[in-house]
């Protein structure tokens, strides 16, 4: 008889001399053979003893792999459903919000790769409870509707996911407001000229529309987010270490540290980057450039190891991240903020560029701003994917050598400047035209007149020692230095010719600019690269900040109010 667990065939196998009397040919769970002790011990010889525990065995690791089996996929159907419900989870976590089509649309390369341009805010509304903890403000009014958006930030992802640039732009800066509405509260406006930080309070696709026309760059996503938004990202990825060159105790937003590096989490986080009166001049500059600190750390931080391996780590960044954000729907998934975290990640921190906005005083209100000389070249090279960085993250030979060059040429604000416009076409209204557009700029004033002649090509003419107004003036209109020629008179005078016989921006003027003109783009831009660990957050030295009724520096403060305990104790 065969017994399926002896032998190496499958096959029972006996011993030729082993003749046991009377043995029975029971299966393996059958009686053990009789004959006395002799035929035992012929029997344990020849294996007969050893197959009926075998056969147990083997019956029990039947059932062992049944059981094995049923829950490993118990094990495989729940670990599915978990996914599944997580990913429906991080999901259900997403605001988003249509664009509308307001920001433009972005042109792929020769190779049809597109660059990302995203708009990053940061809301200062107490639309919640939790917001207006954080916030302050809310003592008298409670909740609130609307809020502006206090910190904008254009970042830009070139279209071979080599390097990337963010822009700041200062949150006084005075610009017109196109047309909203906005969908989920019905609030609307048909234009108006005024802070750029307002038009959140119109839907952030208004916001993004502004953004897009004062710069001409095509804006495709944006990602917002409030007070409680920012305590949430800085909590799932354990803190983000900054560093600031003296004691600073902010008053106003309660960021108290003492010199040196701090890892700062939750409420310590907010109130860094919240910071105006702690840094740089008191001002809102000041505050974007401790921000690119901020954000530079953290960009190290989540390039660092562990921080996306760690399985524990990965869930409460999704989690926290998806319930600070409100992105456009483009960006309305888990899956497509999971390809826009790989591109970001493939961008070296060394070629990741922080910028700011140039910016000049606005003329008719000195705590207001205008965009300053250098910025329209700024915009371009953002437009036109061109990266402020080479291979080794240092600027680029081309852009220092336009910096040498430009030296002897400072640009001026464009509120020190008057132009003269003249009309050297047959078309009527073409000097006004480009007059008021210079104004709208922040221009002290444009003068029109006609030419004396009929004029073939633009042509901008300065006078001695006026080279670096002239500069500011063509990149405003986006005419090309070749245009410009020094004259023997004091002023600024700007002849439009026949190939100009349209717009306010000379023709091609956004186009992308040559390499040589990165210098002018990072010329009094803060530049900085998110690879920069040791950079300090440069505290105030103005009297910013107020205690008990008394002006006094940041480092005064913090020393007068020993008793308050530090922000990151």
């Amino acid at each position: 008889m065969s017994d399926p667990w002896d032998g190496p065939s499958g096959r029972a196998t006996r011993s030729r001399d082993a003749r046991v009397p009377g043995q029975r040919t029971a299966g393996p769970d059958g009686p053990r053979p009789s004959g006395g002790r002799a035929a035992a011990r012929l029997a344990a010889r020849s294996g007969g003893g050893r197959r009926p525990r075998r056969g147990r065995r083997a019956g029990r690791g039947r059932r062992i792999l049944k059981v094995l089996a049923i829950c490993l996929s118990v094990l495989v159907v729940l670990t599915a459903g978990a996914g599944w419900w997580f990913y429906e989870h991080l999901n259900g976590n997403l605001h988003s919000v249509s664009l509308d089509g307001k920001g433009g649309t972005e042109k792929a390369d020769a190779f049809g790769r597109t660059p990302i341009n995203i708009l990053v805010m940061g809301s200062d509304g107490r639309t919640s409870k939790t917001d207006c903890k954080l916030g302050g403000g809310c003592r008298t009014t409670g909740v609130q509707t609307g809020s502006n958006a206090d910190v904008q930030m254009v970042m830009h992802i070139s279209a071979d996911r080599s390097n990337a640039t963010v822009m700041s732009i200062p949150r006084d800066t005075m610009t017109k407001v196109p047309a909203c509405k906005d969908r989920e509260t019905g609030q609307a406006t048909n234009g108006y000229y005024g802070q750029i930080n307002s038009a959140l309070q119109y839907g952030p696709a208004c916001q993004v529309a502004t953004v897009h026309q004062l710069t001409g760059i095509p804006i495709d996503h944006f990602v917002k987010l409030d007070f409680s938004g920012v305590v949430k990202m800085s909590d799932a990825v354990g803190g983000v270490s900054v560093c600031v060159s003296d004691d600073v105790y902010d008053t106003y937003s309660h960021l108290k540290l003492s010199k040196g590096t701090h890892t700062l989490k939750g409420v310590a986080a907010l109130e860094f980057v919240r910071s105006r009166h702690g840094f740089g001049d008191g001002s809102d500059l000041g505050r974007t450039l401790s921000q690119h600190i901020f954000l530079s750390a953290m960009m190290r931080k989540f390039k660092g190891a562990g921080t996306l391996t760690d399985p524990t780590a990965v869930y409460s960044l999704a989690d926290a991240a998806t319930k600070a954000l409100t992105v456009d729907d483009g960006l309305g998934t888990v899956k497509k903020l999971i390809a826009l975290a790989d591109d970001v990640n493939k961008v070296p921190t060394k070629r990741m560029t922080f910028t700011t906005m140039q910016t000049a005083p606005d003329p008719a209100d000195d705590n207001r701003l205008v965009v300053g000389p250098g910025a329209k070249t700024l915009f371009s090279t953002i437009a036109g994917d061109q990266s402020l960085t080479t291979g080794s993250g240092k600027k680029s030979g081309a852009a220092s050598a336009t910096a040498k060059a430009g030296a002897s040429a400072s640009p001026v604000p464009a509120s020190e400047i008057a132009v003269t416009v003249e009309n050297g076409t047959s078309i009527g209204g073409r000097a006004s035209a480009v007059a008021a557009a210079l104004v709208d700029q922040g221009f002290s004033s444009a003068t029109t007149a006609n030419a004396p002649s009929p004029a073939t090509a633009t042509t901008l003419t300065y006078g001695p020692g006026r080279k670096g107004a002239a500069r500011t003036v063509g990149e405003a209109l986006g005419l090309p230095a070749s245009h410009l020629r020094e004259g023997a008179g004091a002023g600024l005078t700007l002849v439009i010719g026949g190939d100009w016989p349209r717009g306010t921006g000379y023709p091609g003027g956004n186009s992308s600019p040559a390499p040589a003109d990165t210098g002018a783009a990072i010329s009094h831009a803060h530049a900085s690269t998110a690879a920069e660990a040791r950079t300090c957050a440069k505290v105030s030295p103005y009297r910013t900040v107020s205690l008990k009724g008394v002006s006094m520096t940041p480092s005064q403060a913090y020393a007068a109010a020993r008793s308050k305990p530090d922000s990151d104790e």
